[in-house]
């Protein structure tokens, strides 16, 4: 975004606003003080107010105390979009917003008095000034979104450009934001008789010049055969704003935001819920808990492979060729629980799977299971190895099931999303039943769930779940 177009999607209005009653807030809760003061007193002269201390060097510390709270609480609603001029104005959401910047930038002003130390704070100023604050905060987004929508003074003209059914959806999204417009007229792609439009996109500079119009919204016309830049470039020389309205991309569970790579703007859609900041912080719990997981299992997986060694022939650990994050291979650690040849019979075994459509293999009370292995599989002492491959990156503590090369093969597109994150030692398919679930689909269905929904918080819910079902054995085979 260029340089002047920064604030482009702000809502200074709201802002300016919201300042302007916290000073009202701060003035209400200075007199309210002075009266209550007075009144203790038993003066009740208007003209005694002036003599307070409130209205000397104290006024400006209270006021000074006053402008951080203020600047705090404004940056928290910056940082949760709610002076986003696209942030739709529904009554609880508003109310949930405003409460967590108050308690935020209340929070911060606590802190930083009882740092100074040295600051004493009259109680009818605090309380008043606060109880009035967040009553006028409320009022002030309220009156802000009523002022935007009912006046169209200073709204843009705006000229809609192509087939008005496809707009309204569009229109209902405007209204229910900060977004003020003044929608003059619409203007179809080709000649038509109808009298809904201004005319046609051949008569497009005309219309401009004869409605005033400051803006225009075009709706993507791919496939219409219109060169979309030959109309950018006439309102880009006659001073009028171009929007383009991107129709076509429309993903069911998709998410999209908008950015630059120099002068090149750029649409990103996307499915993975993860930012920046969500996979760091997964990244450490991820650290923390394999490491912490390998220090606290250390005696039982010695004794683990003790038992393997002597129970049959072959490595303590199994180590397979499994698909990770958007197809990359690695390889996965277990304890071996099976015979050594396990992977050769996997194929004479395949007409017994319970697993629908093949896609995972899956079958009751396997031959192949050692005696030891029959007991690490029943509680889940085989997954332990697991952790050394969380701490390389190759899998999560959370996560998705990680498939088999063979099992990938048999894959439809719409399965390849289960794996748009690193897979987990852990995930929702195993704290639902992991035993009973035999339709592959439906196991899908959970792991997207996990992708769409995914916070800190669903994590250490289902790791706490895993250990519950560990204990319980419950769902493990």
């Amino acid at each position: 975004m260029g340089k002047h177009n920064k604030g482009a999607s702000t809502n200074l209005i709201h802002i300016i606003a919201d300042c302007a009653f916290a000073m009202l807030a701060f003035l209400l809760a200075i007199l309210i003080s002075c009266i209550s003061n007075n009144s203790r007193n038993g003066v009740f002269e208007v003209p005694a107010l002036a003599k307070q201390p409130m209205f000397g060097n104290t006024t400006f510390m209270y006021f000074m105390i006053v402008v951080v709270f203020v600047f705090v609480y404004l940056l928290s609603n910056k940082e949760s979009r709610l002076y986003n001029v696209t942030t739709f104005f529904y009554g609880d959401r508003i109310f949930r917003l405003i409460t967590k910047s108050f308690l935020f930038a209340l929070a911060v002003e606590v802190i930083l008095v009882f740092y100074i130390g040295e600051v004493k704070l009259d109680t009818a100023f605090c309380v008043s000034f606060l109880v009035l604050t967040y009553l006028f905060m409320l009022i002030s987004a309220y009156v802000t979104w009523r002022y935007i929508k009912h006046s169209n003074r200073f709204a843009p003209r705006t000229l809609m450009v192509g087939e008005i059914e496809r707009y309204e959806t569009f229109e209902k999204f405007l209204s229910k934001g900060n977004t003020d417009i003044n929608c003059v007229g619409y203007v179809s792609i080709w000649p038509t008789s109808d009298k809904r439009y201004l005319g046609a996109l051949q008569d497009f500079e005309k219309i401009i010049h004869e409605q005033g119009i400051d803006q225009v919204y075009m709706m993507s016309l791919k496939g219409d055969g219109v060169d979309v830049q030959h109309y950018l470039d006439h309102c880009i020389e006659m001073g009028v704003t171009f929007r383009l309205v991107m129709d076509e991309y429309k993903g069911q569970s998709a998410q999209s935001y908008v950015s630059s790579v120099g002068t090149y703007p750029v649409i990103t859609w996307h499915t993975v819920s993860l930012n920046s900041s969500a996979k760091a912080a997964k990244r450490v719990m991820d650290i923390i808990g394999s490491l912490a997981g390998i220090i606290l299992s250390s005696p039982i997986m010695l004794i683990t492979a003790i038992a393997i060694k002597l129970d049959s022939k072959g490595p303590v650990i199994f180590k397979q060729k499994r698909i990770g994050q958007n197809g990359r291979h690695f390889y996965m650690y277990k304890f071996r629980s099976m015979c050594n040849d396990a992977e050769a019979l996997k194929k004479q075994l395949a007409a017994q799977n319970e697993m629908q459509g093949g896609f995972m293999f899956k079958i009751h009370d396997d031959p192949r299971i050692t005696k030891v292995g029959k007991f690490i599989r029943k509680t889940s002492i085989d997954e332990l190895p697991q952790f050394f491959n969380v701490l390389r990156g190759d899998m999560s503590l959370v996560g998705t099931r990680p498939p088999t090369l063979d099992e990938v093969d048999r894959y439809a597109r719409n399965h390849w999303r289960r794996m748009s994150i690193k897979p987990g030692i852990t995930g929702m398919w195993q704290v639902s039943g992991r035993s009973s679930i035999t339709d592959f689909n439906e196991i899908v269905q959970l792991d997207t769930e996990y992708i769409d929904k995914w916070n800190v918080f669903m994590d250490i819910r289902i790791l706490f779940l895993t250990v519950l079902k560990v204990f319980k054995h419950d769902g493990a085979c």
